[in-house]
């Protein structure tokens, strides 16, 4: 067991932060019967020094832990595994999950929420509204009246005329409510949604310093409009530009269907007018469809044109692999499930949770640049 906690702790780099993995490793002990109701476990010097992490990270990972429940602190004894629940008080713990789709984006967002809620004996009923508001009300309604304690949404907040009123309508339901990958847009502090999001802006703005930083000065920025993600990467990509003196006003947007219908060549007719030698794309299929457009009019990437698309979820499979920027979709998965259960657990002396996480840039030929895991 100690050999697998210290391993799984190394490969921490890949698959999150390092205490909640060692959470993750004693919280699957206790459930497999390593660590029995009652049993002490290791403590916190023994642990640290037998997976080499501080004795910050060990504590953190126990906090976790006894805010579970699974685990009690006794005051000069140590820390003990805490005793079994009663089943009906474990089965109540039901979140549902409303998400516009499962494809693409969303199956590691819901990976990350379920193996989160399953590792603290909860379970998830989902529903999907495939991106109709009229859809998305019923579908909470249907949540609402099956039972569940708390609500993770990804709700429709961009294309409406109040976002701040469907939020606060949304944070009114009878249970707690976390958004997932939505919060509203420029309020700032006047946001009092409890949400876990990717920092779209930041990604952006990583994205076109990299573009930067091969040398290009021109960087297209174009986007598929009417977007939740749009507004993030816009903020983003025109403060990068402002920031590293770049050449501005080379955006360019249309509706997927516009994509679609002419094939990326208006987009690269829009290049070519802007003299541009790089683009950052919205999103990876956009992408791959610019590439195609380049290559009919006799341009080449990376050579001729440098891309960077957005999303990751089929960058690899373009033509000319592309390089992409890659929102956390697991791991912001997993953080909203745990953010829902600490509420559940403490109620309002849990603080509100707004929390954002910035994306990797996953470098692959079509900058470009020596393909790497990725930079930030």
């Amino acid at each position: 067991m100690a050999s697998q906690r210290s391993a799984a702790v190394r490969d921490a780099e890949t698959r999150g932060l390092k205490f909640e993995i060692l959470a993750d490793q004693l919280r699957r002990g206790i459930i497999a019967g390593t660590w029995t109701a009652g049993q002490k476990l290791p403590t916190e010097q023994e642990l640290s020094k037998e997976t080499g992490l501080s004795l910050t990270t060990v504590r953190r990972a126990f906090d976790e832990l006894v805010a579970e429940r699974i685990v009690v602190r006794r005051q000069g004894a140590g820390s003990f595994v805490a005793p079994a629940r009663p089943r009906e008080e474990r089965a109540r713990r039901r979140i549902g999950v409303l998400l516009p789709d499962t494809q693409l984006y969303y199956p590691r967002v819901l990976q990350g929420i379920d193996e989160s809620l399953s590792a603290a004996g909860a379970s998830l009923q989902l529903a999907t509204y495939r991106y109709d508001p009229d859809r998305e009300d019923e579908a909470i309604a249907a949540l609402l009246e099956a039972g569940v304690d708390g609500l993770l949404l990804a709700p429709t907040l961009s294309g409406i005329n109040d976002p701040a009123a469907r939020a606060q309508q949304l944070m009114a339901l009878p249970v707690p409510v976390v958004l997932v990958e939505r919060s509203l847009q420029g309020l700032g502090p006047a946001d009092i949604t409890e949400h876990v999001c990717s920092d779209h802006a930041g990604g952006a703005y990583d994205a076109v310093a990299h573009l930067a930083r091969l040398g290009h000065r021109r960087i297209a920025l174009l986007t598929r409009s009417r977007t939740v993600t749009e507004y993030g990467v816009v903020q983003g990509y025109l403060q990068a530009v402002t920031d590293l003196g770049l050449t501005p006003d080379l955006r360019f947007s249309q509706s997927k269907t516009e994509w679609e219908a002419d094939s990326a060549e208006a987009a690269y007719r829009a290049l070519r007018d802007f003299e541009a030698t790089a683009a950052l794309t919205f999103g990876d299929r956009e992408a791959a469809m610019l590439e195609g457009a380049a290559r009919r009019n006799g341009r080449h990437v990376p050579d001729d044109l440098a891309l960077v698309s957005y999303d990751d979820e089929v960058a690899d499979l373009a033509e000319v692999p592309l390089t992409a920027v890659a929102p956390p979709k697991y791991r912001i998965g997993r953080m909203a499930a745990d953010v829902m259960l600490r509420r559940l657990i403490e109620g309002d002396e849990c603080p509100l949770h707004q929390i954002r996480l910035r994306p990797r840039v996953v470098v692959r030929r079509s900058c470009g640049a020596e393909p790497a895991s990725a930079t930030r």
